[in-house]
């Protein structure tokens, strides 16, 4: 446990010079802190996919206050759990309402080589950013800006070189194929929708 005396801010230090401060380019955002839960400790997690359930397996999460940075804190992660509509989690020496307020806005992300393999026609958010978005009539879309999550399924923010933003969700019926060796995903969708 963190000393008494430590201010939120000197919490988060003592966590983050802990031996294993990793500084990886490798890494994927998986979601990000956004409250402290408890007086114990607990934060609330908003996760950028669907599958929190395979991300409690995992010993330890990494943290940062900057997602495009390369300074990512190690915190071994005690417990996972649903909580209502959203999740909530437990990190080892974050013990308090102070510490778990350090690090609330925090990015929550993983080494990709930790984390578990997708299934067939599964994708980290990570991989698909970039990626160009082209329709079956071979007309150029955009590229992947970002994703959302919106309940029921995600949708791709889609921006063309002149700023126009499309919004196509992440469906079969849309999505016909993702070829990520070719940057590639080639949608059934109008180039004037």
């Amino acid at each position: 446990k963190l000393p008494d005396s430590a201010s939120a801010a000197g919490a988060v230090m003592a966590v983050a010079s802990e031996p294993g401060m990793a500084d990886m380019t490798d890494m994927l955002v998986l979601g990000r802190i956004i409250g402290p839960y408890s007086l114990r400790g607990w934060v609330k997690v908003h996760f950028f996919g669907d599958d929190a359930d395979a991300l409690g397996g995992m010993p330890q999460w990494w943290l940062a206050a900057d997602a495009d940075g390369n300074h990512w804190a190690p915190y071994e992660l005690q417990q996972l759990k649903p909580h209502g509509k959203g999740t909530i989690a437990k990190f080892a020496r974050v013990d308090d309402r102070d510490a778990s307020e350090a690090i609330d806005g925090f990015y929550v992300a993983a080494p990709r080589a930790a984390l578990p393999k997708t299934a067939r026609n599964e994708y980290y958010w990570a991989d698909l950013i970039g990626l160009e978005v082209v329709n079956t009539q071979g007309e150029r879309l955009g590229q992947v800006a970002s994703l959302m999550s919106c309940g029921a399924h995600e949708v791709l923010c889609v921006k063309d070189g002149e700023g126009h933003e499309r919004l196509l969700p992440f469906v079969a019926q849309v999505v016909k194929h993702v070829d990520a060796a070719k940057r590639e995903i080639l949608v059934e969708w109008g180039a004037d929708w």
